[in-house]
């Protein structure tokens, strides 16, 4: 592969999402692959397109550096399962979310983000929105160590 293109998902695309897309551009600019990885984020729901990322989670990375407020809230679209060489599920209940209107031929593309997690044990990256400010501190450590990880397999797969 010349390059792959990576889509996180959540509910909303306003926490977890649009974190953990941060997360990878930074990671993936920090591996000088940003000409071969493309970075994107959607929700399952429809509820915050064209909304900001929670004020919470911009703060959050804000203090680790990350750059949230550039990013809107958008609904996963028919076209992302052919554009999206990964659709990338924060939790369980997206994956299924995702695997029920994915075409058939697709469906293999649709993956847990901890997966790749490399330090973390945990399945899925818990929903911070009707918690407290650790919750985003939880979902942004969660990123960092999968993305991590993330990027490492992806680099394996790029042609030289």
């Amino acid at each position: 592969m010349n390059s792959i293109a990576v889509c996180f998902v959540c509910l909303g695309n306003i926490c977890r999402s649009p974190s953990a897309e941060a997360v990878m551009l930074h990671q993936v600019a920090q591996a000088k692959l940003a000409d071969r990885i493309i970075v994107d984020s959607a929700g399952t729901g429809d509820w915050h397109i064209g909304h900001p990322p929670d004020d919470r989670a911009q703060r959050a990375a804000k203090r680790r550096g990350y750059d949230l407020s550039a990013l809107r809230g958008r609904q996963i679209a028919a076209d992302d399962f052919a554009r999206f060489d990964l659709l990338i599920a924060m939790d369980d209940m997206n994956a299924a979310a995702l695997a029920q209107i994915c075409p058939p031929e697709h469906r293999d593309k649709i993956r847990l983000l901890m997966e790749f997690a490399t330090r973390d044990d945990s399945r899925v990256v818990v929903d911070p929105y009707f918690g407290g400010d650790e919750g985003f501190e939880r979902v942004l450590d969660q990123c960092e160590d999968a993305c991590e990880g993330l990027v490492k397999a992806l680099r394996a797969q790029l042609v030289v």
